[in-house]
C-alpha cells in the first residue's frame, strides 16, 4: 500500500535525508531532556555552598549523606540513613498502593467505557478527562478542601448519621492516596481502554461456546490480550506517583514525606543542598530506570 514516487517507495524516496527529518527531535529530546539530565548528574558530584548553590569541588558527599549518618559534626563511625532511606521506601509503598487502587477502579471503567456505543464512549472518555484541564495545584487543594474535617464529605457523612464524629483524614497516608489516585487514574483508565477497544469480543464467545465460565474467560482469554494496556497503565501510574509532591505536601503533612517533597525542599529557599537534591534525583531516576528495563525486557521475551 505504499505510494510510489519515480519507481521507488516513499520510504525510500526519504532515506537521505532521514536523519534530517529526525534533527528537530532530537534537538528537542537533546535540549529539554539529555542537557538537564545530565546537568543534574553533575550537581549531584558537586559540593554544597553554604548560602545555597554548589562549589565546583567533586565529591561523592552529597551520595554518602543519602546512604550513611556520621553525626552532627561529620567525624563518627558511618552508620546507615535510615531516614531517607525510609521515604524511599514509603514513597514505593505509596506509589505502590495508588497503582493497585487505580487499576481496581481503572480497568472496570475502561471496560465499561470500551463496551458502549460509539457516541457514548465519547461521552465517557470525556467525563473522565474534562477535570484534568484543570491545573493539578488547584484539583489537590480542592481535594484537600473536600476532605477536611468540617468539608463536605465529613458533614454528608455526619448528615447521614453514618459517623458520630468528623473523620481526621488529612495528613494521613488515606489523604496522600486519595490525592495519588484523583491524579492519576485516567493514566490507568486510557490505555486499558485502548486496549479493551481493540479486543475481539468474537475470543469471549469462543470461550463460552466451550463452556468457560465468566472469571475463567477473563483470566485465560481477556487478560492476556489486554495485558499491555494493563501494564503500560501501571507504569504511567507508579512512576509519576513515585515522584509526586504536591499530594504529600498538601495532604500529607511532614509525616508522610515522599520522595519528590524530599527533592523540592532541597532546592527550595537559599538554604537548600543542591547536590543532595540532585543525587536524590539521580537516585530516583535510577530507580524508574530499572522499573522500564524489566518492563522492556519483559515484552521483547514475549515478542520472541
Amino acid at each position: 500500500m505504499a505510494a510510489g514516487i519515480g519507481g521507488r517507495t516513499v520510504s525510500s524516496a526519504f532515506a537521505p535525508i532521514r536523519l534530517w527529518l529526525l534533527l528537530p527531535s532530537w534537538v528537542v529530546i537533546g535540549f529539554f531532556l539529555l542537557i538537564p539530565v545530565l546537568l543534574i548528574l553533575v550537581y549531584s558530584f558537586l559540593t554544597k555552598e553554604f548560602r545555597g548553590g554548589v562549589i565546583w569541588d567533586f565529591t561523592l558527599a552529597a551520595y554518602d549523606q543519602f546512604l550513611f549518618d556520621r553525626g552532627l559534626f561529620g567525624d563518627d563511625p558511618p552508620t546507615i540513613q535510615w531516614t531517607y532511606i525510609t521515604i524511599f521506601v514509603r514513597s514505593i509503598l505509596q506509589a505502590a498502593v495508588a497503582t493497585v487502587l487505580c487499576l481496581l477502579i481503572g480497568f472496570p471503567t475502561a471496560w465499561y467505557i470500551a463496551t458502549r456505543a460509539a457516541r457514548m464512549r465519547s461521552i465517557w472518555l470525556f467525563l473522565v478527562t474534562v477535570p484534568y484541564w484543570v491545573n493539578l495545584l488547584i484539583r489537590t487543594v480542592s481535594m484537600k478542601f473536600l476532605i477536611r474535617e468540617n468539608g463536605p464529605l465529613n458533614e454528608f457523612l455526619l448528615a447521614l448519621g453514618i459517623i458520630d464524629s468528623p473523620l481526621e483524614i488529612i495528613n494521613t497516608d488515606i489523604a496522600v492516596q486519595l490525592g495519588l489516585f484523583y491524579s492519576y487514574l485516567p493514566f490507568m483508565v486510557l490505555p486499558i481502554y485502548a486496549a479493551v477497544e481493540r479486543y475481539n469480543f468474537a475470543l469471549s464467545e469462543a470461550g463460552a461456546d466451550l463452556y468457560a465460565g465468566r472469571w475463567t474467560i477473563m483470566r485465560e482469554i481477556v487478560l492476556p490480550v489486554v495485558k499491555p494496556g494493563i501494564i503500560a497503565g501501571c507504569i504511567l501510574v507508579f512512576v509519576p506517583s513515585l515522584g509526586a509532591f504536591l499530594a504529600p505536601d498538601l495532604l500529607g503533612g511532614a509525616k508522610n514525606f515522599m520522595i519528590g517533597s524530599l527533592i523540592e525542599e532541597q532546592f527550595k529557599g537559599q538554604a537548600g543542598n543542591w547536590p543532595f537534591g540532585a543525587a536524590s534525583s539521580m537516585i530516583l531516576l535510577s530507580m524508574v530506570l530499572v522499573v522500564l528495563f524489566f518492563y522492556a525486557r519483559g515484552q521483547a521475551r514475549e515478542q520472541v
